[in-house]
């Protein structure tokens, strides 16, 4: 087949031609997991797009005018330019409130995929050597997405956004020392103040979008250059992958997955509200709304805000506001900390050097795997008591009770999920031991000479016997082994089965 003159003249120049056609080959091993990163990206490429739409039409500014829109409730209301500009997108430009709720959806999704994306690679080792940076990445990454998120459901200056930058001035008042110059900072002066909502503006379309774009951009590389894991299977060790190449296989699902992702997000922001900020109303310092609840994501920070118990002290002066600081500041700080230094902590108290290809079945590892469902459980019973009113109101509980409840289930609760996640994953361990040493049960019963009955066992399929560790491989030795007695009536052998 001939090659296209403009092709081979830039090969001449560019040498493109062998290292393009080396990457168009590159494989791609193919499993649904694997789609969560997926998902992550393009998230933030529709984060992109739709915010781009409403930076057309959004005012960045606290100066208060007085509402004269369509929606009727709210006219004649004084309210800021932003309040004023979002309910302006919302009712009067074509396609506003559709591209508002994409984005608002498309930004939980965004953070959702990019959580669960830790966590698959948590729970497979998929983070060891040489993949320490990238998961560093990817916490990153998570930390920017929250940041991203908080800034832009502030920047509408509603009744509940503003309750939420209310909650992060005390957070920031309650550092020591330097609290309240950042606050001063941050918010111009007192609060609110009448520029927070100007300084938010370039940090949400900006800086943390560029930040983002890079870590991500570094992201993509690395996973290029270092390959991608692997689940165990037939055929796939730590120096090959099997999978699809780039072109057609992976390119065409990527496309088709792309779409997909836009059209759930589209079909979201089309048939189910979220945000309806004209609902809540502009802020005022002096109101607050009943059961007012932050996006899914900083719903943990709220909950270990409610569940701390009022506690202050006063050193050389200063007042320490320890349930503000420990359950905001330390708390959040030491997770996260802990969470992008695990691969190197797991190094150290393993002694594990060697490079990963392969991902591990969460049975196979149980401290590790025992150790993630403690932090999940954590992180769950800290967003639900942020929810805690909500929970008393529609529940009929007593909100006293359900407090001290998630104070105990704090505590409690990640013990208990580590000692019966480790246990469930030591049990799946026998149940696989015994199937690769014994064989599965084929459900098939026969009668001995000696009329003890016993099960006949069979072999395991290889596809999964290829899925178990190696040290799980050896396989039945003999063909007798393969039965085993189950019972017998008077006389009967009892070791029929085994010898």
């Amino acid at each position: 087949m001939g090659v296209s003159p403009s092709f081979a003249e830039a090969d001449d120049r560019f040498g493109s031609a062998r290292a393009l056609r080396r990457n168009l080959r590159k494989l791609f091993p193919d499993h649904w997991t694997f789609l969560l990163g997926e998902i992550a990206l393009y998230s933030f490429v529709l984060l992109i797009l739709t915010g781009t739409f409403l930076t057309f039409w959004f005012t960045p500014s606290m100066t208060e005018v007085v509402y004269d829109g369509p929606y009727q409730p709210l006219r004649g209301a004084s309210m800021s330019q932003a309040y004023a500009s979002t309910l302006q997108i919302s009712f009067e430009v074509r396609g506003g409130l559709l591209l508002r709720q994409m984005h608002h959806w498309a930004a939980l999704l965004f953070v959702a995929a990019i959580f669960t994306h830790l966590l698959r690679v948590f729970f497979t080792g998929a983070f060891r050597k040489p993949r320490e940076l990238n998961w560093v990445i990817g916490v990153g990454m998570l930390l920017l997405a929250i940041a991203e998120g908080f800034t832009g459901y502030s920047l509408p200056d509603d009744l509940l956004s503003g309750t939420g930058l209310r909650i992060a001035q005390g957070v920031l008042l309650s550092i020591p020392l330097v609290g309240t110059y950042l606050s001063f900072l941050v918010f111009g002066g007192e609060f609110p103040g009448d520029i927070v909502i100007a300084r938010l503006y370039p940090v949400h379309i900006l800086i943390i979008p560029a930040l983002l774009l890079a870590l991500v951009t570094v992201h993509l590389m690395l996973v290029w250059v270092q390959k991608h894991t692997q689940y165990r299977g037939l055929h796939r060790t730590e120096r090959n992958v099997v999978g699809a190449p780039v072109l057609p296989s992976f390119a065409a699902k990527s496309i088709a997955f792309l779409l997909f992702t836009a059209g759930v997000i589209a079909g979201l922001g089309a048939f189910a509200q979220i945000n309806p900020v004209w609902l809540y109303g502009p802020y005022t310092p002096t109101n607050v709304s009943a059961f007012a609840q932050p996006d899914w994501y900083v719903g943990f920070l709220e909950g270990t805000l409610r569940l701390m118990p009022s506690v202050e002290t006063t050193l050389f002066g200063h007042t320490i506001a320890w349930n503000v600081l420990l359950p905001a500041v330390v708390f959040p700080l030491l997770f996260f900390t802990v969470l992008a230094a695990w691969p190197y902590l797991e190094r150290r108290i393993t002694g594990d050097r060697e490079p990963h290809h392969i991902c591990d079945r969460p049975r196979d590892v149980p401290t590790r795997t025992a150790i993630g469902a403690a932090g999940i459980t954590l992180y769950g019973v800290a967003w639900a008591a942020g929810g805690d009113d909500v929970l008393a109101r529609f529940l009929d509980l007593n909100l006293f009770g359900l407090v001290w409840f998630f104070r105990i289930a704090l505590v409690a609760g990640p013990l208990l999920a580590f000692f019966l996640t480790r246990q469930i994953c030591l049990g799946l361990q026998r149940a696989d031991e015994e199937m690769a040493h014994h064989g599965v049960e084929s459900g098939v019963i026969e009668r001995a000479p000696s009329g003890g009955y016993y099960e006949i066992l069979t072999p395991p399929d290889p596809e999964e016997r290829a899925k178990l560790p190696a040290s799980y491989n050896g396989g039945p030795t003999r063909p007798r082994e393969l039965a085993r007695h189950r019972s017998g009536g008077p006389g009967a052998d009892r070791d029929e089965g085994s010898r």
